[in-house]
């Protein structure tokens, strides 16, 4: 409910898998639960590590922060 699809997500933490997902979001993540990278994953998206992020997205633009 917080993201847009296709929407780019850093998460300062572990991710888990509470909820539902319905469009394609990247989460960058220290940790996914299993759960939570299934559903990103069936839902189209993908989880990334910050490492990754970083590597992807240089100047951090269009990513947001979500805590």
């Amino acid at each position: 409910r917080y993201t847009k699809p296709g929407e780019w997500v850093v998460v300062p933490g572990k991710v888990l898998g509470a909820g539902e997902l319905d469009h394609p979001v990247v989460v960058a993540a220290f940790a996914f639960s299993k759960s939570a990278k299934k559903k990103i994953e069936r839902a189209g998206g993908r989880c990334i590590t910050l490492y990754e992020l970083a590597s992807e997205r240089p100047l951090g633009s269009n990513v947001r922060i979500i805590g």
